[in-house]
């Protein structure tokens, strides 16, 4: 059985012939995403995910982080000559995929979601599952052709009705080939990049886009001396939050940026879309895990509009990230979205321009806050803006504060 090999980065050849640095930049980029995109990463099974951003980053930021990872797979960027950090960079890791629940006397497998799944979103499509061999197999979950449906059975698909087909005659030939339960499924799905559209289509965007945030945030900061910025890569967040559960009580910053793929609103009939494609990134300041502290929320948006970046601002009805474990913690936290048409499906798309004007949001933010730092450390009596004081608060004073 052949092993599951990384696919090359493929999408419409790029226009260009002279390739100036901002193209190569630009290819760097569609390279680090489709890697990302293609990795294999439900929840609970990151492994590969983890790796591909450790052997990234450790290229472009070692010696200056160090790298570790605790028992539920979560990955720790820190700075290697300690100090208490100021702003916490997170991202998580899984993508929603499914895990095998039984073999069954056909050959087909029954299974679970893991992640919030619409089950018409996965009839049909095609799967890659990992045997407990390490291999990989295809798979795809069956529905019923259109020949043979009639008013008994054309009706709305459920996971107990929905089964996994490898191909296989037997349960005994699944067993064979390493399929049993427990096994991990995600979408069999390439990621592209078209060049006429500056877009990607692919699986995982949520939040391997965030993932590729973080990571290009960090290394757009290298070179500068911002020391107090750590990052965590998250496993387990679309199965409830469980590795930020594990990670938070660890963790030592003051403030909180997470990236996210959020849901884009504005494929399907909403007159004002709040998380568009290419209007740049979004900020969520409500959803039903957390309510963005007003007055980070203030200061980002403050520094969108003197850098002159584009910027969305999000009220979900629904939702939840990593950012609703962080700010009852006393982590203030602020949820930069990329916008993802069609997240928690087989394919979506998500823009490079969103992608960069979130790290370019995310770099002025920091150099923000640390620019305040300093002034609170290097001056006898520094005259702080309002937006200001509220970060000085947030560093250097305990909290609760005394009123």
């Amino acid at each position: 059985m052949a092993e599951r090999k990384k696919q090359k980065p493929k999408g419409l050849s790029n226009p260009l012939n002279n390739q100036t640095e901002a193209q190569v930049e630009k290819k760097k980029t569609i390279e680090l995403v489709q890697a990302l995109s293609s990795a294999f990463g439900p929840s609970g099974l990151e492994d590969e995910v983890r790796d591909e951003i450790c052997t990234r980053l450790q290229t472009h930021i070692k010696p200056r982080y160090s790298f570790s990872r605790d028992s539920i797979g979560n990955l720790y960027v820190e700075k290697a000559e300690k100090s208490r950090p100021w702003i916490i960079l997170d991202a998580h890791m899984d993508e929603v995929g499914f895990m095998v629940q039984n073999v069954l006397t056909d050959g087909t497998l029954s299974f679970l979601p893991l992640g919030g799944w619409d089950p018409v979103n996965a009839a049909g499509q095609a799967v890659t599952i990992r045997t407990v061999n390490g291999d990989f197999i295809r798979g795809v979950v069956t529905s019923i052709p259109p020949h043979f449906q009639n008013g008994q059975n054309k009706k709305q698909p459920n996971f107990s009705s929905l089964h996994i087909d490898i191909g296989a005659g037997s349960r005994d030939q699944v067993l064979e080939a390493g399929v049993e339960p427990g096994c991990f499924v995600v979408p069999h799905t390439e990621c592209t990049f078209d060049w006429r559209f500056n877009t990607f289509c692919g699986k995982a965007f949520d939040d391997r886009i965030g993932c590729a945030a973080a990571m290009m945030t960090l290394e757009g900061l290298k070179d500068q001396e911002l020391s107090h910025v750590e990052a965590l890569f998250t496993a387990q967040e679309e199965v409830g939050e469980r590795g930020m559960m594990a990670a938070v009580e660890a963790l030592e910053g003051k403030l909180a940026i997470c990236f996210e793929g959020c849901p884009a609103d504005d494929t399907f009939g909403e007159p004002f879309p709040t998380s568009a494609l290419k209007k740049g990134p979004m900020i969520r300041a409500f959803d039903k895990s957390m309510i963005t502290h007003p007055k980070w929320l203030d200061f980002a948006r403050l520094i969108a509009r003197k850098n002159d970046l584009p910027l969305q601002i999000a009220v979900r009805k629904g939702g939840g990230t990593n950012g609703g474990i962080l700010h009852t913690h006393n982590i203030p936290t602020i949820v930069i979205g990329i916008p993802t048409r069609y997240a928690h499906s087989c394919c979506s798309f998500c823009s490079i321009d969103d992608l960069n004007n979130a790290v370019k949001l995310a770099c002025k933010i920091i150099e923000g806050v640390v620019e305040i730092a300093q002034k609170a450390q290097d001056s006898m009596a520094p005259v702080f803006a309002p937006e200001e004081e509220w970060v000085v608060d947030c560093l250097f004073h305990a909290i609760p504060t005394t009123i």
